[in-house]
Order: C-alpha cells, then structure tokens, then sequence
C-alpha cells in the first residue's frame, strides 16, 4: 500500500524528458529565481562531480564552477520543477564516480582530455498500473 503512495507520488512530479547527465559532463543549468514578485531564470555553468543514483524524484547532481577564484558547487535535484533546461556543453575523461580532487585543482590543473559526446535522452514513462494492463489481456484471451 505504501509503496503504491510513494510510486503515485514519484510519477506525479518526475519529469518525461531529461538529458543524460555524467560526472565530467560540462554543463549548463537554467534555473527559475524569484527575487519579489518578478521571475527570471539564471544559467549556472559548470563541470558534473556527483551524480547521486536516487531514484524517481531523489536524484540530485552536483555542479561545480569557479567564480572569481572561489570554487562554487551547487546540488540540483534532476526533477526539480524549478529547473527550466539542462544543456550538456562537452564532456571529459573522467575515471572516476565522484572525482573530489577536483576541489584541490585550479588554473591549468582543470585542463581534462576532452572526449566525444554521447548524448542520449533518458525516458522516464509514467507508469500505469500494471494489475489493470494484465487484466485486460487476460480478458481478450478469454
């Protein structure tokens, strides 16, 4: 019964459509910001360190820039309503899941060996209830 609520719930506000995101992606995140009753949507550019395997509306992804010689990350749950687009720029050799060397790295130590980008679009169909499909096939069997 709880999982049937959570799964409800899961497919309500996940996404159809969202780009595959791997860590050493570049890329560009547009997100909504409300300052008062205006609302505009702010670019966020930057290198993928974490992709986080929470499932449905869990999933997150960390972004890290460097701004003004400050290292800035920013956590982004991949569902979030407030997320607009997500454009992966280029991609780099990375080897590894989370590379948090990459917080020590500045100037030409963020130099990585670009590679080709394999960019494919992730489905997240919203799922039916299956009990309801069975029975139907079951019924124009008979």
């Amino acid at each position: 019964m709880s999982q049937q609520l959570v799964d409800a719930f899961s497919n309500k506000y996940t996404k159809n459509e969202v780009p595959q995101i791997r860590v050493g992606y570049q890329v560009e995140v547009s997100q909504k910001i409300k300052e008062g009753n205006k609302e505009r949507v702010q670019t966020f550019k930057g290198m993928v360190i974490a992709v986080n395997p929470g499932h449905g509306v869990n999933s997150t992804f960390t972004v890290r820039k460097i701004s003004d010689g400050i290292g800035v990350e920013k956590v982004y749950p991949i569902h979030s309503p407030n997320i607009v687009d997500i454009k992966v720029v280029r991609a780099h050799k990375i080897r590894q899941a989370k590379p948090n060397y990459i917080r020590g790295l500045s100037g030409k130590g963020l130099r990585f060996k670009e590679v080709a980008l394999n960019l494919k679009t992730k489905l997240f169909p919203k799922k039916e209830a299956p009990k309801a499909e069975a029975e139907s096939t079951e019924e124009a069997e008979a």
